[in-house]
């Protein structure tokens, strides 16, 4: 029987499954930035593990000025390799950006408050720090009954010990919470391996390596919107 839910936010909650690498390429796009692919790649990838390991995000930041910081990150990146991207294209990308989340988010808080009504949620995210003032500034925080941040806890998905401290947060068995998320690697594994039943929003990933065809996921969706029907007849 499902008794609560744990959620990831970043790619779930505030874009309904895009990975934002695919969503920055985009506006790349739109603003002519003129890079590959695969020089993209390598920049943002640069730029998450400089916010992961290095304290540049405060817990005051808010969504807004966590993008700044990210493009910062990706296009001193790409100046080193040679694609200078003039400062004023980086506040429009920003903004962009912004507008998207808040927008998603808005959109998610209605699928959240159906939800809270039958059910404890708890939020498990690979952030930098700062999701509480996030949530706070676009309106989601109070449905939920705690905040599990990799950058808080120390541990990061996909190891399932993160999973762990959700269901302990919950305070449930594994086997009656249900983890929605959008990447298989660093969601629907690590949460099976906790025990947990598992919803993949499988919209657009962002290069996913590693896919283990015997682990699976319990349901799938392709936008939030669903999520309430199938939990609603779900069966074992």
């Amino acid at each position: 029987m499902i008794k609560g839910l744990i959620f990831d936010y970043g790619g779930t909650l505030d874009t309904n499954g895009c990975h934002w690498a695919s969503i920055f390429w985009d506006i790349y796009q739109k603003h002519h930035i003129q890079v590959n692919k695969r020089l993209y790649a390598k920049a943002y990838a640069y730029g998450e593990k400089a916010l992961a390991t290095a304290p540049i995000i405060k817990p005051n930041h808010t969504f807004l000025d966590l993008l700044v910081l990210k493009l910062e990150q990706q296009f001193d990146f790409l100046a080193t390799n040679g694609i200078a991207v003039e400062h004023k294209k980086l506040e429009e990308i920003a903004i962009t950006c912004e507008d998207i989340a808040r927008n998603t988010t808005h959109i998610a808080e209605g699928v959240l408050n159906k939800l809270s009504v039958h059910y404890p949620l708890a939020l498990v995210s690979n952030f930098y720090g700062n999701l509480n003032t996030v949530l706070t500034d676009f309106g989601i925080r109070p449905y939920f009954k705690g905040i599990i941040e990799s950058a808080v806890v120390g541990v990061r998905k996909p190891d399932p010990e993160i999973y762990h401290m959700g269901v302990e947060l919950l305070g449930l068995a594994a086997h009656q919470c249900v983890v929605i998320g959008d990447s298989y690697t660093k969601d629907m594994l690590p949460a099976k391996r906790a025990g947990c039943k598992t919803i993949w929003l499988n919209v657009e990933g962002w290069q996913e390596s590693g896919i283990d065809e015997f682990e699976i996921v319990d349901k799938e969706i392709d936008s939030l919107d669903k999520l309430h029907r199938v939990l609603q007849n779900w069966t074992e």
